[in-house]
């Protein structure tokens, strides 16, 4: 995987404007990771995924991710800012293993969620309304009770759950949670951090302020978009300068 040029990213979020939230995260790896199929991006883990981009994010954008934080309990609102390597938590295993777990007398083999579950999930009619059960559907490879095979469908609550802990526990990158405090009121709460949601909105906003610039240089010296984005952010920054005086 590799950083992204200016024009690459401007490319990226063009796209990006009209496809979800999970096409998005998958353009961005496709670009910086253009070695590797693009299957096989979509087959990674929703956690490793997202270790991915959190890397994008950190050679993008720095290693800082400020934040707006609203309190609620009392309403405050104050700037929260993480570093990356606070949400940075290892994947335990490789996309393709298989996980295995004994419960409740069932003998269970299942994956991790990737990509193409949550797209089919996505996609799914609105009147499926439990998506936590099509992605175990989808997810168990095998289960067993006394030798017998047993559907997804038939499994017990507690079993189920027993599943979705041990994925959560393989793959704790797909679920990150912040604990916060409050500085005025001092409550407690945790509030869940997805960097697909994050970085797009920082692309958005960087995009915007960019072909903004663009505008402007390309007014004043008659220079080509490629040409300005080639320009580092300094030199960019430096012409406006003397274009404002």
């Amino acid at each position: 995987m590799r950083a992204l040029t200016a024009p690459e990213l401007l490319d990226v979020w063009e796209r990006g404007l009209a496809q979800s939230p999970i096409q998005r995260a998958l353009s961005l790896l496709a670009t910086a990771c253009s070695e590797t199929p693009p299957e096989a991006l979509a087959n990674l883990s929703i956690g490793q995924r997202d270790a991915r981009l959190l890397t994008l994010r950190e050679w993008t954008f720095g290693s800082q991710l400020p934040s707006l934080v609203v309190c609620p309990n009392c309403g405050e609102r104050w700037e929260l800012t993480v570093n990356a390597a606070d949400l940075r938590v290892m994947p335990e295993v490789e996309p393709t293993e298989t996980l295995q777990l004994s419960a409740s007398g069932y003998e269970l083999r299942f994956r991790l969620p990737n990509s193409f579950d949550l797209a089919a999930i996505a996609a799914a009619p609105a009147e499926i309304e439990d998506a936590s059960a099509t992605l175990l559907d989808r997810c168990l490879v095998e289960a067993r009770r006394d030798g017998e095979e047993v559907r997804s469908a038939q499994l017990p609550a507690e079993v189920r759950e027993a599943i979705v802990g041990s994925m959560a526990e393989a793959d704790p990158q797909a679920e990150i949670q912040l604990a916060i405090t409050c500085l005025a009121c001092g409550e407690n709460w945790q509030a869940p951090f997805d960097i697909e949601s994050y970085f797009w909105g920082e692309i958005s906003a960087w995009a915007r302020r960019i072909l903004g610039e663009v505008h402007v240089l390309a007014s004043a010296y008659g220079w080509r978009e490629a040409d300005i984005l080639n320009l580092s952010a300094w030199r960019r920054q430096y012409y406006l300068n003397l274009i404002y005086g």
